[in-house]
């Protein structure tokens, strides 16, 4: 393979490196070619110096390489950039509703359904962009969102919840795991990220926040493989210890293993200088670091 193909925008590939790329083609066919440049952009912590990802120059990159038989790419179809900040919606449901309070019990049964719709998209979409402090963009790669309904005294959407690609580098999570560079490469499809989890400010329910986290990560479990062929083992989500204090995580049973550098995804530069986040895990089996380690 020549220079070219070994190169990205003056980024200097490793066989590993390839690997990665080969591994996230296999392992997610049905991601078009954007959703694969901006998953891989995302990976390797490729982004221009305002943080947005190379995408559109890594989506030709990966057609050089196809054009040399060096990896097989899906077929081209159109569709919207992934990573892009989408235009929030702004309607009555999206308004602050009347205060639900008490316990889960007052609401059960709670129920978790996948987005789906074109109506669910759109009020998943508002409710994120309104509410939650990270807004909402188009996720990179595979990924899954739900709505958490409440069924008493009337159905209600009480929550939502997103999981999306893993990191490619956490340090504290690969230590919890035992992961050396290669195992990691062959074994992150199995790691799925929580990346967006909102209870909308109007929804007081004691120890909802824990149930929609248990009854959504059952959800994940049974939906992942379908849609994307690999069984998922481990979630992962950080939190900001500035705006909150990762109880609900705790209370369903998430472990605390460490904090983030404060740097971006792959920023090897130190450009970026970014709050400490805590790393927490979920293990989705009982031996997940053993399953994930290949033994």
């Amino acid at each position: 393979m020549g220079e070219v193909a070994w190169r990205f925008v003056g980024h200097d590939l490793s066989s590993q490196d390839l690997d990665l790329v080969r591994t996230v083609i296999g392992d997610y066919p049905t991601l078009s070619r954007e959703e694969l440049a901006a998953t891989i952009c995302e990976l390797l912590g490729w982004r221009r110096p305002t943080g947005r990802l190379k995408a559109r120059e890594c989506r030709a990159w990966l057609e050089r390489l196809a054009a040399a038989d060096v990896i097989a790419l899906p077929p081209k179809r159109v569709g919207r950039p992934t990573g892009t900040v989408t235009r929030v919606p702004l309607t009555g449901r999206g308004e602050a509703q009347a205060v639900v309070t008490g316990a889960v019990r007052d609401v059960a049964p709670v129920l978790i359904e996948r987005v789906a719709s074109p109506d669910q998209r759109r009020l998943f979409r508002e409710l994120v962009g309104r509410y939650h402090y990270l807004g909402h963009t188009v996720p990179f790669g595979a990924h899954l969102r739900y709505l958490a309904y409440g069924s008493s005294p009337q159905r209600e959407v009480l929550g939502c919840v997103q999981f999306s690609s893993p990191a490619w580098r956490m340090a504290a999570r690969d230590r919890w795991i035992g992961w050396d560079d290669q195992t990691r490469v062959r074994q992150l499809p199995h790691v799925v990220n929580n990346s967006r989890l909102l209870i909308p400010p109007w929804v007081r329910v004691k120890n909802l926040a824990s149930t929609i986290l248990a009854r959504s990560a059952r959800a994940l479990a049974a939906d992942w493989p379908v849609a994307y062929g690999a069984t998922p083992l481990l979630l992962e989500t950080l939190v900001d210890p500035t705006r909150f204090d990762g109880a609900s995580y705790r209370a369903a049973n998430w472990i605390v293993v460490g904090t983030t550098t404060g740097r971006g995804r792959g920023d090897g530069r130190h450009r970026a200088v970014r709050v400490p986040k805590r790393v927490l895990l979920y293990p989705l089996v009982r031996d997940a670091a053993a399953q994930l380690r290949g033994h």
